[in-house]
Parts: C-alpha cells; sequence; structure tokens
C-alpha cells in the first residue's frame, strides 16, 4: 500500500439528507483524524435535494471526502457496493447518512478487525431504538425471522454501523438487500463476527428514503436464498502453494 493510501474507508449511502452531511462529517472526522489515515466515501443515491451541492461545497474543505453518484436511486445495497467499490483503504466501515449512527464508535470496530484476522465483520447492535413504534416491531419481527432460519447469531443486522475488510466483502455475492445479510454470509466465507453495542439517535433533519416494506416483505426470497447459500458451502479449503 502506498503510505498516501487511507487505513480506513467510511462509506456513506445517502438520498435526499443534504441537511444531515455538514454534522456527519464533522463527526466522522473528529473519531478518526490522528488515529488513522482515512478518507469518506459519500454515495448520492439519486437525491433530488440540495445534497449533491452539499458534497461539492465540502470536498473543496476536505481532501479525504470523496462523492460518488447514482444518476438514479438504486437502493442502499447498490449504494454501499458502490462505494465498497470506489474506497481505497483495506478495512471499510459503513453508517447510514441520517445522523442515527453515532461515528464515536467506529474506532473501537477498527481496532478489533485489527487485533484479529479471524474476524471477518464487525457488526453495530442499536440499544435504545429512537424509530417509531410500528418501524421497531416491523424491525423485531424480521430479525427474528431471519435469526431463527439462519442462526447467524446477530441481533440487529439492520444496523448501518458497520466494519468490514474490504477484499472480503467484494467476494460476497451480491443481491439487492445484502446488507442484511451479512453476517451469514461472512460465517459462510470462514470468517468469525465481532459485536459492538451502539447508541441509536434521532434522525436528523428530513425524513426516512427507504420504504419500510423493502426491509421486511421484500427481504423474504432474499432470505430463501441465503438459506441455500450458506448450505451449499462445504468447507473453505486450506491453500497452500508448493
Amino acid at each position: 500500500m502506498n503510505t498516501n493510501d487511507p487505513a480506513v474507508s467510511v462509506v456513506v449511502p445517502v438520498r435526499n439528507e443534504a441537511g444531515n452531511i455538514a454534522p456527519l462529517v464533522a463527526e466522522i472526522a473528529k473519531a478518526l483524524g490522528g488515529q488513522w489515515p482515512f478518507e469518506v466515501v459519500y454515495v448520492n443515491d439519486g437525491s433530488t435535494d440540495g445534497t449533491d451541492a452539499e458534497l461539492k461545497r465540502l470536498g473543496a474543505e476536505f481532501p479525504w471526502l470523496r462523492r460518488v453518484r447514482h444518476k438514479q436511486s438504486c437502493g442502499q445495497s447498490s449504494a454501499v457496493r458502490t462505494g465498497v467499490g470506489a474506497a481505497r483503504a483495506p478495512l471499510v466501515v459503513t453508517l447510514d447518512g441520517d445522523g442515527q449512527n453515532d461515528p464515536s464508535f467506529i474506532p473501537a470496530m477498527v481496532r478489533m478487525l485489527e487485533t484479529d484476522a479471524t474476524l471477518g465483520l464487525i457488526a453495530g447492535q442499536r440499544t435504545g431504538r429512537k424509530s417509531g413504534g410500528f418501524k421497531k416491531w416491523q424491525s423485531r419481527i424480521a430479525n427474528g425471522v431471519r435469526s431463527a432460519v439462519l442462526r447467524d447469531g446477530t441481533r440487529d443486522t439492520g444496523c448501518g454501523l458497520k466494519a468490514f475488510r474490504r477484499d472480503l466483502f467484494l467476494k460476497l455475492p451480491y443481491f439487492d438487500g445484502l446488507h442484511r445479510f451479512l453476517p451469514a454470509l461472512v460465517r459462510r466465507e470462514g470468517y468469525g463476527i465481532g459485536y459492538v453495542d451502539v447508541v441509536d439517535r434521532p434522525r436528523g433533519a428530513g425524513v426516512s428514503n427507504y420504504g419500510l416494506w423493502d426491509r421486511l416483505w421484500v427481504g423474504i426470497l432474499d432470505l430463501a436464498g441465503v438459506w441455500w447459500l450458506t448450505r451449499r458451502k462445504k468447507h473453505n479449503p486450506e491453500i497452500a502453494e508448493d
């Protein structure tokens, strides 16, 4: 790796989050500054508000802030994959762009990956959920069904705050909704999962951009597919070069 390359890439997918960008960028810089060389990759997923203009303004101020744009909205999983593909660091952190994920938890997650090569993913698990009652109920049902079917040992896969190895992520089969099934797919590749309890915060400006139904009913077919994948792979080969 070039000495000028970042050690950590933070990927933030956003759609119509103009009012939340500047505060979150400042928090990310505070959390990582002086600890690792880092970059922040914002993926503008077809926003129609002032998101693009705000990212350009901040990009002129902060050289470590990079901008990638989808001409039309392709969804959160697609935006995450675009950001990870553009990232230059071996370790990647993702978080939601609405301000509900607290960047102060990022250093602990990165250190866990750095100190234990057997871990492929560090998953944030939310405490003190600030969402409305119906959204929390739906999330509880979805997490319960997923956990019962996949037995992935994860209480909350919907938390956007995650840290993982970039090369591992790019090896995983891609589909819309991938981010909700990362623990099961990472275990399938032979890696362990670490967990960090993170405090859920109220949304900053704006309203939620990804529909409630996307989180539960649309995921049923994905759940069946991931169940099939986890049972089709037998062993990870131990490779030795003669």
